[in-house]
């Protein structure tokens, strides 16, 4: 099969097309025929600084494709069911082996390329809002990175939920698109500080919760940016700055910060089931998967390069 590869950590560059073995299906797993490939941020941290688990490595939490070999031990998933599948690694790629635990079947009528975007960004956000945030009506909400595909997810749930939705990104055409999606107020991140206007927007009270999936320097931003009780959901590296922050500052307004890693329990009964509702939802049109631009398989770099570049509003993808 062909997949995006690399040899060793680095920019964009490193990825190279070629042709590598194709996979064994696991007894408790499935090999898919990829359709699409959602790149997600941690795609890129793990391109430039994660362990290369297979040399050559493919990269790549989550594709959307049809199953094509069914290992032994697994009965409630067969050849030709469509799914969207998540993994620490192999998405980039055109089969994909991955544990039958975690595929999520595609309603009929649903673009693969938008369930394909939905476990890890939707998931993320849901978890981050209400997992950990315990967001409820009435309440405001602060996402940072809004124009990313974990904040496009946390705008439109925020919204949902019954909350007043602040978000951040880095510039005004880029927060007047995120309008559609249930944005009440945007906050252009390098023209304003982000703490002081979400007080002047809230009347000196912050925010209820928010969604950090930058980190960095942007972390101390959103710790400040909490009300009385506010609750911080730290789900990313985005920055891929160091994570000082003064945590005494919590105190005071009796704070708190949680992270958020979503993998450590997307295998559990509660979480897969959340996801799948997520799929079903979009399919339904109760939520919108936004894709800013699809890239040939074999234009992986390219396609890395533009999300670096922070251009994209929404998810980038694949297409094998």
């Amino acid at each position: 099969m062909k997949a995006a590869v690399y040899y060793s950590n680095g920019d964009p560059s490193v990825l190279v097309y070629e042709d590598v073995a194709d996979p064994v299906c696991h007894p408790k797993g499935v090999v898919i025929r990829v359709e699409a490939v959602s790149i997600e941020g941690g795609d890129t941290l793990n391109r430039w600084r994660g362990p290369l688990v297979t040399t050559p490595h493919i990269v790549g939490y989550q594709a959307a494709g049809e199953i094509i070999e069914v290992g032994a031990e697994v009965t409630h998933l067969k050849v030709g069911d469509r799914v969207a599948t998540v993994d620490a690694f192999g998405s980039h790629a055109e089969l994909r082996p991955v544990p039958a635990r975690n595929c999520w079947p595609i309603p009929a009528g649903l673009d693969p390329a938008k369930a394909a975007v939905v476990p890890v960004a939707f998931g993320t956000a849901h978890e981050c809002l209400f997992g950990r945030g315990g967001l409820k009506a009435g309440e405001v909400a602060l996402i940072q990175a809004g124009a990313s595909g974990v904040g496009i997810a946390a705008i439109q749930l925020a919204k949902q939920a019954g909350a007043t939705v602040l978000a951040t990104a880095s510039s005004d055409e880029r927060l007047d698109r995120l309008k559609a999606y249930g944005l009440d107020h945007g906050i252009n991140y390098k023209r304003d500080e982000v703490a002081a206007e979400v007080r002047r927007l809230t009347g000196g009270k912050g925010a209820d919760v928010v969604v950090d999936p930058v980190g960095g320097t942007t972390l101390q931003g959103s710790i400040d940016a909490l009300a009385y009780r506010g609750r911080l959901s730290m789900v990313g590296a985005a920055g891929r700055e160091a994570m000082k922050v003064d945590v005494a500052s919590l105190m005071g307004g009796n704070r708190s910060l949680s992270g958020v890693f979503l993998g450590a329990e997307i295998m559990t009964d509660r979480v897969h089931d959340m996801i799948q509702g997520l799929i079903e939802d979009v399919a339904a049109g109760k939520l919108e998967v936004v894709i800013d631009r699809s890239f040939a398989l074999s234009e992986a770099a390219e396609a890395h390069a533009y999300i670096e570049s922070r251009q994209a509003v929404g998810r980038v993808v694949l297409v094998p």
